[in-house]
């Protein structure tokens, strides 16, 4: 048997995936896969996700309305 040259981004010897599961976890919780990094002066201002979520929705309605305004 010839011995396989390891490469840097191959697995330490001691982890064994030979088990594994592909996508086990994935789409769990409802969570869409989606993240953003907030910069930290916006991340001041929100609490948690569903701040973030509220403010952008109301930013969506706002887009939305002068878009139906500007189009009559």
């Amino acid at each position: 048997m010839s011995k396989r040259k390891t490469r840097r981004d191959d697995p330490a010897p001691e982890y064994d995936f030979s088990k594994g599961v592909r996508g086990k976890y994935v789409g769990r919780n409802g969570v869409a896969g989606r993240s953003v990094t907030l910069d930290d002066d916006v991340a001041r201002e929100f609490r948690d996700d569903r701040a973030v979520n509220e403010a952008l929705r109301a930013v969506v309605a706002i887009l939305r309305l002068r878009s139906r305004r500007g189009s009559k």
